[in-house]
């Protein structure tokens, strides 16, 4: 225990206040925080005599008698058996953090701390179709709910949980390592400070039971894989009456047979007789909803691209829809009757070259039937 002045430590006046000593209290925490300054015992020292003093200034009892009788008037206060209120530091998670358990104020050792129950997760595999219309589906979740048996305790009929002998219902162990009063968690209640001698049959003194619940979910148009529906609450159930966690529904969308999504749009091919991209015609094409049609010109080269606007996924926020890219691709016929085959001889007859010259990756609509080399001497000047 420290013989300097306990307001001179932490550098406030005796007649701070509370919201002044806790102030002066959290600069001096922060600045010799052990993480700030490893292997550095004098920053060290610093930290624990800020601490002391906190502990009997914060404790308006503890500074009553200090402020009366000095060192002398709290000698067991601070470092004695007795130790200090851990909950003091509650305040101080922020910057204490691992240390939580040193001052005794971690959430999951002390008596009585709630506990948020945990998130659930569950893998749903809709249609494409679903997707894009949005749909709505039951869900089966299997989670722990409260024993009806026991109401939750964990006893058997006719009984109730004892206080825990090793903690005296407390939660918390605690024993002296030098000036701190260290908490841990009781091993022998886990933290609850009851124990159950005569456990619950059905649910063997857990307090609980895995029960399957249904749940409605409603799956919104336009939602992709790997997009998550988060029901509040639908988790699993808190320790000691906290709050439930959260449900995380995970969307898959199966593949479409000719669709491919990328964001919001959608892209399909649709294969096309060679005539009709030379001639030009009018070809029906697929959409979410009724097949459209779509004006062919005359001269349309294979893997061309058609944007039907408005024709793609909703956007799952509501903001509109995607558009849909038709590609066109030659449609080769494996077999020729003897009148096609004979037209096409003709046709092939007419043509300058059965190979043309390669294309440079720069062409233009308007060059491509030029020859090669000339468009080379073109580049080269």
């Amino acid at each position: 225990m420290t013989t300097r002045d306990y307001y001179e430590i932490l550098g406030v006046p005796r007649t701070a206040d509370e919201a002044a000593i806790k102030s002066a209290y959290r600069k001096l925490a922060l600045k010799y925080h052990p993480d700030r300054n490893p292997d550095d015992k004098k920053a060290e020292e610093r930290f624990k005599e800020a601490a002391e003093a906190y502990a009997i200034l914060a404790d308006a009892e503890k500074r009553s008698r200090y402020d009366q009788f000095g060192h002398a008037g709290v000698g067991g206060a601070a470092g004695g058996a007795a130790g200090f209120d851990p909950t003091i530091f509650a305040d101080f998670g922020d910057i204490l953090g691992g240390l939580g358990d040193l001052f005794g104020f971690g959430g999951s050792t002390r008596r009585g701390g709630v506990r948020r129950g945990a998130d659930l997760r569950y893998d749903l595999e809709i249609e494409f179709e679903e997707a894009a219309t949005g749909t709505e589906t039951t869900l089966k979740i299997p989670r722990e709910e409260p024993c009806g048996t026991c109401n939750g305790s964990g006893a058997a009929p006719g009984s109730s949980p004892e206080t825990c002998s090793h903690c005296q219902g407390r939660g918390q162990v605690r024993f002296q390592q030098g000036f701190f009063t260290v908490a841990r968690t009781c091993p022998h209640c886990s933290g609850a400070g009851q124990v159950i001698a005569k456990p619950c049959q059905t649910c063997h003194g857990k307090g609980r039971v895995t029960r399957e619940r249904k749940l409605t979910v409603k799956i919104p148009a336009g939602i992709a894989t790997a997009q998550r529906l988060r029901l509040t609450g639908e988790g699993e159930l808190g320790g000691r009456g906290g709050p439930p966690g959260d449900l995380y529904v995970v969307v898959h969308v199966r593949a479409h047979p000719f669709f491919r999504r990328e964001g919001d749009d959608l892209l399909c091919e649709v294969p096309v007789t060679y005539p009709t991209l030379a001639l030009g015609g009018q070809i029906e094409a697929p959409t979410l909803t009724d097949p459209t049609t779509i004006q062919i010109p005359k001269g349309t080269q294979p893997d061309t691209r058609f944007r039907l606007r408005g024709k793609g996924m909703p956007n799952v926020g509501g903001r509109g829809h995607g558009d849909l890219y038709v590609g066109v691709k030659v449609a080769m016929p494996r077999k020729l009757s003897r009148e096609q085959k004979h037209l096409l001889e003709q046709l092939d007859k007419t043509m300058p070259k059965r190979v043309l010259d390669p294309l440079t990756a720069d062409t233009h609509d308007t060059d491509e039937e030029r020859p090669f080399f000339e468009r080379v001497k073109d580049i080269f000047g």
